[in-house]
């Protein structure tokens, strides 16, 4: 009974969270189709250029701290807790390891901020060649504090099973996020692209101000929650455990700022337990650092080898707009529903790693296999099947169905690759997971200096193959034999593979009888209902073919009556 409150438990938050996920990611596609139709393809593209430098500087501020918040509080909870309530000993280790991580991003957030609005000005005129982007940079910078403390405090939330705040933020960050750049797009952004880049800019700010104020007053009345339903004896441990560093307070006042500093590191640095918030947070730091910073010069030499192909610079950035900039979010879109469940591996794994049960982690793995697989597979025959469709629902555009249709085969290992990235990271592997992506991210920009003027825009399609071949390959490698899980290929490749071919070929079909004329006056409605029908003869074939067994039913049906 035990292990299926465990299940029912992570089964309900990931399916909150999948929820959730799907409903913002589809307001953030849809309002990024309305931003995109307002501003242009040309103006896409020089925003997401931003993005790149955007995110090394995001990178660079969290520094790793979620994944540390995630892995420390998880493991400092009881293994098999049944209530909300922390125990004495792990109320002390939860409320420490969240002063050191509070101080470890405020440092790194506030190094980020100064560093980003110091080196705008640089940026914009030799790095990106475009003094456009100065202003909303600078406006950029003063996001990093809030989304540094908003990051480590998601962490404390997922590692504690209660996502439903997460979610509850998320929602009020992107509502603010979207009334905001909606009413500065009309107010400043006609006045031309830097305007509109800055109208995009100020709503993040105001947006992720809001979100970081939220979720501290979440988590300070999550934290007068608990204390409440301490004891008096647990209430008195708390009390003692502000003098963890065994430092009396005059001692305190008596010495210099950079002591004080050079003791929190140190204090970092040693704990009982082994791990500690630089152990964890540092090596994903250094990769993510590594990585960041190529996929910013990959992003940069993107724009770069389309001109050297031929294209005239508003043409490159209009193409890379479409790319990176309308596709990319499209086709990840559908992976906010594995999303949501990978999020929540990090704690579940780490925990059972934790209390040694490896049972219980060969289970989990064989299942996130198995769905992610069968969730991929069926994203990836719709997206190929239906892919001019797709492109002139949402975009108008046959160059965006086309890119959709070329990317699409790879859904699958980019899907799969965030799932098996969590567990990893869940088993301890960070160093490891560091490792292979920078592999894959200097692989990435050596193929696309060679490829792009070469071959142009299908160069980097060739470049995004070969990559996620690798990168994903490697974590798989790795994951199955840290684990022992023996891969079925049949039932989790072949099986939903045959199934969604012959879906797609029904719903075709279906479609080319002549009742069914009205479809070619009606093609977005004829669309929705095709891949409709798609999915639901997926759903009847997989079952039938047994990609989802008996057993798996028969769990299903008892977490829902519990």
């Amino acid at each position: 009974m035990i292990e299926i409150n465990r299940i029912q438990k992570y089964f309900f938050n990931a399916l909150i969270v999948s929820v959730a996920s799907i409903v913002i990611h589809s307001i953030s596609v849809s309002f990024n189709v309305f931003v995109s139709g307002k501003i242009g393809s040309e103006a896409m593209g020089l925003i997401t250029l931003v993005s790149g430098i955007y995110s090394f500087a995001i990178t660079l501020a969290t520094s790793g701290i979620n994944l540390a918040v995630v892995r420390l509080v998880s493991s400092a909870l009881p293994y098999k807790e049944k209530t909300n309530c922390l125990d004495k000993n792990s109320h002390i280790r939860v409320r420490k390891i969240m002063l050191n991580a509070l101080s470890y991003c405020l440092f790194f957030s506030f190094l980020a901020t100064i560093l980003l609005f110091l080196l705008s000005r640089a940026i914009g005129d030799y790095l990106l060649d475009d003094s456009r982007v100065i202003l909303s940079l600078r406006v950029m910078s003063f996001t990093l504090v809030p989304i540094a403390i908003s990051s480590m405090i998601n962490g404390y939330f997922c590692a504690v099973r209660r996502v439903y705040k997460n979610v509850a933020v998320q929602f009020c960050e992107q509502g603010i996020k979207i009334a905001t750049i909606s009413a500065l797009l009309v107010l400043i952004a006609p006045a031309g692209i830097e305007y509109a880049c800055i109208s995009i800019a100020l709503g993040g700010l105001v947006a992720e101000l809001s979100s970081m104020l939220i979720n501290i007053t979440l988590y300070f009345f999550d934290r007068l929650l608990h204390k409440k339903k301490q004891s008096d004896k647990e209430i008195l441990c708390t009390v003692l455990s502000k003098n963890l560093s065994h430092v009396s307070k005059n001692e305190r006042k008596s010495k210099s700022l950079w002591t004080k500093i050079k003791e929190f590191f140190k204090n970092n640095l040693k704990d009982e337990q082994g791990e500690t918030i630089f152990s964890i947070a540092f090596p994903v730091a250094i990769s993510a650092y590594v990585r960041s910073a190529l996929s910013t010069i990959e992003h940069l030499a993107i724009p770069w080898g389309l001109k050297k192909s031929g294209l005239g610079a508003s043409v490159a950035l209009s193409s890379y707009g479409v790319l990176c900039g309308m596709v990319f979010p499209l086709i990840f879109f559908p992976s906010s529903v594995l999303g949501a469940f990978s999020s929540l591996l990090v704690p579940e794994i780490s925990s059972s790693y934790e209390a040694k049960d490896f049972a219980r982690i060969r289970y989990i793995v064989g299942r996130v296999f198995a769905f992610s697989l069968l969730f991929s597979l069926g994203v990836s025959g719709v997206f190929i099947c239906f892919s001019n469709e797709i492109g002139s629902y949402f975009f108008g555009s046959l160059e965006a169905g086309k890119f959709i249709r070329m990317l699409s085969p790879l859904i699958p290992l980019m899907y799969l690759d965030g799932a098996v990235d969590a567990m990893l990271k869940g088993l301890g592997e960070q160093v490891y997971s560091m490792r292979v992506n920078i592999i894959d991210s200097l692989l990435s920009v050596a193929l696309i200096l060679i490829l792009l003027p070469k071959m142009g825009i299908n160069g980097y399609i060739v470049v995004i193959f070969i990559t996620e071949l690798l990168n994903t390959s490697l974590s798989i490698i790795k994951l199955l034999s840290k684990t022992e899980v023996k891969a079925k290929v049949f039932k989790w490749v072949i099986i939903p593979t045959a199934s969604i071919v012959l879906s797609t070929i029904i719903s075709k079909f279906i479609f080319n009888f002549e009742a069914f004329d009205w479809a070619l006056t009606y093609q977005k409605s004829a669309t929705v209902i095709k891949i409709a029908i798609c999915c639901v003869f997926y759903i009847v074939f997989s079952s039938a073919f047994g990609a989802i067994s008996k057993d798996e039913f028969a769990l299903f049906k008892r977490i829902i009556k519990n």
